[in-house]
């Protein structure tokens, strides 16, 4: 496995593999509108085929129905992961023209073998480290979100690659860095860092720690801001700087502090419950339970908890205080 992903060379990432080319994103959601707004200014015409049309009409698309969307050189699926190969087999697939190409955002589908496109279909992903959000905002600012490109299989005329290149290009990845990786380490690493830290661990190690200083008696608007409201500014410095220069930007006392928590913290219980996480993703546990909707969704009884309460009390004050 290798160490480093190739950074692809700027002077291949142009707009070429696409002019000319019928455009269609299946899905307006998170991701789907920033890449239909994107390739948009960059000069394309996008056709948005989606369940619910009415926001792509409001922002001047041409929209269709799924099936209708899908004869198309590229058709892009940005839609949620476990309603992809239902769709795909029933609404997309049968109208697929002749030696079109499939764009993923995510490796997910074709990864787990739920999306198995036949033989002269291309299958490409690229896939922007970033919320479709900063996406947008990032290539309205002149910037852009780095992403990590992958080609799984060309298509009857050997021209997917240039089509993800022109794609990358499109949503202003080639501003700041497109990467060569697969499908198969994009959707591994992507779903065991969004369980492990970015939204499950930091959930987790949130709510254990607010729950801990509210039992041994501490105010729970205190216990909040310690736990949960200076979240972001230790990430921004980490996002911006490094862990070594966040340690460093810290006080004395926050950081030696830190070591010794990491000792207590970081033991091999953790670390089981790391490879735990990563086994159920690499074995395709995680995605099949996902699949057959056997994962209890607990946003409501997030929503429910003491520490949402608390935190718009707290985070209104912030704003008072900002303004």
């Amino acid at each position: 496995m290798s160490a480093e992903l190739p950074i692809i060379p700027k002077n291949e990432l142009t707009l070429d593999g696409l002019k000319g080319k019928k455009i269609a994103i299946i899905g307006y959601g998170n991701q789907g509108k920033a890449h239909a707004q994107n390739l948009r200014d960059s000069g394309f015409t996008v056709t948005v085929g989606a369940r619910h049309p009415e926001e792509a009409k409001n922002d001047g698309f041409e929209t269709t129905v799924i099936c209708e969307a899908a004869d198309a050189d590229l058709v892009i699926l940005a839609l949620p992961d476990e309603l992809q190969g239902e769709i795909y087999s029933e609404q997309i697939e049968p109208n697929l023209p002749n030696g079109a190409t499939l764009g993923f955002i995510h490796g997910f589908a074709i990864h787990y073998g739920i999306i198995s496109p036949p033989r002269g279909i291309g299958a490409i992903l690229v896939a922007p480290k970033g919320p479709g959000i900063t996406v947008r905002q990032r290539y309205t600012e002149g910037k852009g979100v780095p992403a990590l490109l992958a080609v799984a299989q060309e298509n009857k005329t050997d021209t997917a690659r240039q089509i993800a290149l022109a794609w990358a290009t499109g949503i202003g990845s080639a501003r700041v860095g497109v990467l060569d990786s697969t499908f198969a380490h994009e959707t591994e690493t992507d779903l065991f860092g969004e369980q492990s830290i970015i939204v499950g661990g930091l959930t987790a190690l949130i709510k254990a720690s607010y729950e801990t200083l509210v039992a041994a008696g501490y105010p729970k608007s205190l216990a909040y801001i310690e736990c949960c409201h200076e979240v972001k500014q230790v990430a921004d410095i980490i996002y911006e700087r490094g862990i070594a220069e966040m340690m460093a930007a810290i006080s004395n006392t926050a950081e030696i502090g830190a070591y010794e928590a990491m000792d207590i913290l970081d033991d091999e219980h953790l670390r089981d419950h790391l490879r735990t996480i990563l086994t159920n993703i690499q074995d395709g546990t995680f995605a099949k339970r996902l699949v057959e909707n056997k994962i209890k969704c607990k946003r409501e009884e997030l929503e429910k908890h003491e520490i949402e309460k608390i935190g718009k009390e707290i985070r209104t004050l912030m704003q008072r205080v900002d303004d």
